[in-house]
């Protein structure tokens, strides 16, 4: 029997992959201008940890977690999210007791969910942090940082900001509590999600795509009630920021996010392109999760942003770049008993110039059935290196991409000759 993949944990191929590359380097870019550091840490981690921070009466860890006793009899689980496991790593390493961290990991994530598009059981995320800051300021940071990704990638007119505040702890426990007793009173009138979840994680029913469940929800207490003065200031301190700077949103009151850790500041940047599967980047603040795993209190935000959901976004609307995978500038034709020669040439070529991509035809073939390789590479030029020009020190220049007529350039100045050249088109 042919041993398939698992299902919802897919390959990605070479032509997938250079728009994943154009991706993670712009991501990596804006990172950069921002002054944030990468982290990295395990994919395996003790179940405890995410039983602890992502909430135990979530689907995640009710549900969709990869989770196993080793050998030893530990249970460990894939992670399904990344802020639990940078959060675990900078308590073990001494990171953020009084101290300010910016940091950024990408990776994949798991979970046991249904695979669909945009949503699969191995998937990956970039995730961003920010350790030791309590003010708004940070909070519009993240969220200019996400805006300009946005514009750079030249996606911004397809993603829209929504905003809303969960207060703190305290008004999500009061709240909940006003809610559950609305909602129990119309238990038959839910949908079974919603039913399900009532008792386990019942602001999950805020963000119901049931339309019925939608509906009764209408006349349900407002978590904005239930908001302490200090995180109304805050959140309307964002709103001044983010109106100072230019950045658009709108505020979702029923927006909460999925995991237990979550305080004062969420938001998701949603798109209509991707059918249901619409957010592309979710966060919020954390303050507490820091204390919570261990370590000293720390305000904390941070934000996650799905891979494979923006390169579906990328491709749909068509902003890739021609360039983006392209791998050859150059192709190195070798024609008679000159393998020698072509090797030694091209390696010095890759010294001279090593911004320019070359590849160097292997396995032979007569001379028509390498310029068909080479015009099939995407180059924007052929060398030709025959008996004669290996003899002369010379090479073939033969334009792939233009109509002009083969030139023949010394080898001594073709490195030069190659810079220009390039550099130019």
């Amino acid at each position: 029997m042919k041993i398939q993949s698992i299902r919802g944990m897919n390959d990605l191929l070479p032509e997938q992959s250079a728009t994943w590359q154009y991706l993670e380097k712009t991501v990596a870019n804006v990172l950069a201008r921002y002054s944030y550091s990468e982290i990295r840490f395990p994919v395996l981690e003790q179940t405890e940890l995410f039983k602890r921070s992502v909430g135990e009466a979530t689907d995640i860890v009710e549900k969709e977690m990869y989770t196993f006793a080793d050998r030893n009899g530990d249970m460990l689980s894939l992670r399904p999210e990344g802020t639990a496991g940078c959060v675990r790593a900078c308590n073990e390493n001494g990171l953020l007791h009084n101290q300010i961290q910016r940091l950024w990991y990408t990776g994949p994530m798991f979970r046991h969910e249904r695979p669909q598009k945009g949503r699969l059981r191995q998937f990956h995320q970039v995730g961003v942090e920010a350790f030791g800051l309590d003010g708004p300021d940070i909070d519009a940071e993240l969220l200019m940082l996400t805006a300009r990704l946005w514009k750079t990638l030249k996606i911004d007119h397809a993603v829209t900001l929504q905003i809303n505040s969960l207060g703190s702890a305290d008004d999500r426990a009061n709240y909940r509590l006003a809610l559950v007793d609305y909602l129990s009173a119309r238990h038959d009138q839910l949908d079974e999600d919603s039913q399900r979840r009532l008792h386990t994680n019942p602001m999950r029913i805020l963000d119901s795509k049931n339309a019925n469940t939608q509906a009764l929800l209408n006349d349900a207490p407002s978590l904005e009630d239930y908001i302490n003065s200090d995180a109304k200031a805050h959140f309307q301190q964002l709103r001044d920021k983010l109106d100072a700077v230019g950045i658009d949103y709108q505020i979702n009151p029923r927006l909460v996010r999925g995991l237990d850790y979550y305080s004062k500041t969420v938001f998701e940047w949603v798109t209509t392109h991707l059918g249901a599967q619409g957010t592309v980047c979710a966060g919020g603040r954390y303050d507490g999760l820091v204390e919570q795993l261990g370590g000293k209190a720390c305000p904390a935000v941070g934000f996650a942003m799905g891979v494979e959901r923006l390169v579906l976004l990328l491709d749909e609307l068509g902003v890739v770049p021609d360039s983006v995978g392209q791998t050859v500038d150059v192709y190195l034709v070798a024609v008679g008993d000159v393998d020698s020669h072509t090797l030694v040439l091209a390696e010095k070529l890759r010294t001279a110039c090593p911004t320019i991509r070359l590849q160097t035809n292997c396995g032979g073939g007569s001379f028509k059935s390498q310029m068909k390789k080479a015009d099939k590479s995407g180059a924007a030029l052929a060398l030709i290196l025959g008996d004669d020009e290996a003899a002369n020190k010379t090479v073939g220049v033969k334009l792939l991409r233009q109509d002009k007529a083969q030139e023949t350039v010394g080898q001594e100045q073709l490195a030069d000759y190659l810079t220009t050249l390039i550099t130019t088109d």
